[in-house]
C-alpha cells in the first residue's frame, strides 16, 4: 500500500485514460472474436486458414504498434512541455514510415502469397483456402497503419476517447458486414472467409473517414500541414534515434511471434492445435485488456512527467504504475481462471463448433495463459510503460527480444518439433521467457537508467 500511495487526484488521472483504452481494447477484441466465431461456424478448417493467412499480416501489425510507440515516446514528452508544432512533426514521420512499410508489405503478399504462406504451414488444402482472404486482407493493413498513429498520437496528448469512437462505429460496421458478406445475407453473395476480409478492409477505411475529419476541426492538435508534409531533419534523427529501435524490437518481435503458428503448423495434430491457437489467443486478448490498459496509460503518465521537468517525481510515479500492472495482472488471470473452470466447455466452445482434441489444447493454453497473468502484466508495465516511455529504448529491445529468441523458442521448436512432446510442455515455453523476461526488467528499473528527456528546446 505504501508503492501505492500518490498524492490525490492521481489515480483519477490514470484511469481517465486506462477507462478508454480498456474499451478501445475490449471493442477490438470483441469485434475479433465475432470474426472467428463467424468464420468457425464455416469450419474448423476455414478456422486453422484464417490463421495462417493473418500470420503474416501480423507482422504488419506488430510494425504499426512499432510506429505507434515510436511516436509516443515522442508525443508524450512535448505534450508536457506543451510543443504542438513538434508533435505535428513527430505525426508527420509516423505516417510517411507506417505507410512505406505496410504498403510494400501489402503489395509483397498480395502479389506472392502462396510463396509467403508456405513458409507458416506446409498444408496445402490451408494455403488454397487462406490466399484469397491475405490478398485482400493485407491491404486493411495500410489503412489501420494511418488510423492507428494518429490515436496513439492522441492517446499521448491524453485524449484516450478518441480510439473508442472511431473503433466503436467501425466495429459494429464490421460486425455487419461480415454477417452480410459471410453469409450471403440481404441478397449478397455467400463469400466465406474472403467476405470477412473485404468487411474488415471496409471498416478501415471508415476509420480513415472519420479520423480525417476529427483530425481538421480538432483544437487539442490543430493540423499544420507544412510540418506534417515535411517534419524536417533534427525530429527525424530524434525519431530513428529514439523510435527505430522501438521498430526493431517489435519487427523482431512479431517475426519471433509468427514463429509460434509456425512451429504449431508443424507438429503432429497441427490443425487442431492452430484452431485451438487461434480461440485461446482471442479470449486471451478479450480477457485480459486492462493489463495493456495499464501499461498504455503508464506510458503517457510517465512521458508527460519526463517532459514537463518532474524527474523528482517519475521514480515514485513508476513504482505505483508497476504495482498497479501486477493487480491488473493478478485479477485478469482470476478471471480468466474462472471462465476456464466455469463456462469455457459448456458454452464458449459449443459456439466454435471446435473438436475434442482442439477444445483439450485451447484449455492447456488457457490455463497456463491464466497462470502467468501477473507477471506478464508487471513486464508489460515496466518494459513498455516505464523503459520505452523514459527513452530507454535499446535495452528494452534487448530484454524483449532477447528472451523470446533464446529462451521461449528455441525451447518451443525443441520440445515440439523435435522431441515431439505434448502441448503442455510446448506452450510451457513461454512461461519460462517471463520469468526471465520480467526479472530483467526489474533490475533495469532499479538503476534508473532509464529516465531520459527526450524533446529538443528548438527544432529546424
Amino acid at each position: 500500500m505504501n508503492i501505492l500511495r500518490q498524492p490525490k487526484g492521481f489515480y483519477r488521472s490514470v484511469f481517465a485514460i486506462m477507462i478508454p483504452m480498456v474499451m478501445q481494447n475490449l471493442i477490438t477484441q470483441t469485434v475479433a472474436l465475432a470474426d472467428t466465431f463467424m468464420v468457425g461456424m464455416l469450419g474448423e478448417q476455414l478456422l486453422a486458414a484464417t490463421t495462417v493467412a493473418t500470420t503474416p499480416l501480423f507482422i504488419f501489425q506488430i510494425f504499426t504498434f512499432g510506429v505507434q510507440s515510436g511516436v509516443s515516446i515522442l508525443v508524450a514528452q512535448y505534450w508536457g512541455k506543451g510543443n504542438l508544432g513538434a508533435i505535428n512533426r513527430v505525426l508527420g514521420i509516423g505516417v510517411y514510415f507506417a505507410l512505406g512499410v505496410t504498403l510494400t508489405g501489402a503489395i509483397a503478399l498480395s502479389t506472392f502469397p502462396q510463396q509467403i504462406l508456405n513458409l507458416v504451414t506446409n498444408e496445402k488444402q490451408l494455403i488454397t483456402h487462406a490466399i484469397p482472404y491475405a490478398r485482400i486482407a493485407a491491404f486493411s493493413t495500410v489503412f489501420n497503419s494511418v488510423n492507428m498513429v494518429y490515436i496513439s498520437c492522441q492517446r499521448s496528448m491524453e485524449n484516450a476517447k478518441l480510439g473508442v469512437v472511431v473503433l466503436a462505429s467501425s466495429s459494429v460496421f464490421n460486425v455487419f458486414m461480415n454477417w452480410v458478406l459471410i453469409f450471403g445475407n440481404l441478397g449478397m453473395p455467400a463469400l466465406g472467409i474472403s467476405g470477412a476480409a473485404i468487411a474488415t478492409l471496409c471498416a478501415r477505411i471508415l476509420e480513415l473517414v472519420i479520423i480525417s475529419c476529427y483530425a481538421m476541426r480538432n483544437s487539442r492538435l490543430p493540423m499544420k500541414i507544412k510540418l506534417l508534409l515535411r517534419p524536417g531533419v533534427t525530429i527525424l534523427k530524434d525519431f530513428i534515434k529514439y523510435s527505430l529501435p522501438v521498430l526493431f524490437n517489435e519487427a523482431l518481435w512479431g517475426f519471433g511471434a509468427m514463429l509460434i503458428p509456425i512451429i504449431f503448423g508443424h507438429m503432429v495434430g497441427a490443425e487442431q492445435i492452430l484452431a485451438a491457437y487461434t480461440i485461446s489467443g482471442n479470449l486471451e486478448r478479450m480477457f485480459t485488456v486492462s493489463m495493456f490498459a495499464c501499461a498504455g496509460a503508464t506510458s503517457v503518465i510517465i512521458g508527460r512527467e519526463i517532459g514537463a521537468g518532474r524527474r523528482d517525481t517519475v521514480e515514485s510515479v513508476g513504482r505505483s504504475l508497476a504495482a498497479l500492472g501486477f493487480i491488473f495482472g493478478l485479477c485478469s488471470g482470476l478471471l480468466l481462471m474462472t471462465v476456464r473452470l466455469t463456462i469455457l466447455k459448456s458454452v464458449i466452445f459449443p459456439i466454435f463448433s471446435l473438436s475434442e482434441a482442439a477444445a483439450s489444447n485451447a484449455v492447456v493454453m488457457l490455463t497456463i495463459i491464466a497462470c502467468v497473468a501477473p507477471l506478464r502484466a508487471l513486464g508489460y508495465t515496466m518494459g513498455i510503460g516505464l523503459l520505452r516511455a523514459g527513452g530507454d529504448v535499446k535495452a528494452m529491445m534487448l530484454i524483449d527480444v532477447g528472451t523470446l529468441y533464446l529462451i521461449s523458442i528455441p525451447l518451443m521448436a525443441v520440445t515440439g518439433m523435435v522431441l515431439k512432446l505434448g502441448i503442455v510442455v510446448v506452450y510451457s515455453s513461454i512461461m519460462a521467457e517471463d520469468i526471465v523476461k520480467t526479472t530483467l526488467f526489474f533490475f533495469r528499473v532499479r538503476t534508473r537508467k532509464w529516465i531520459n528527456d527526450v524533446t529538443r528546446e528548438q527544432l529546424e
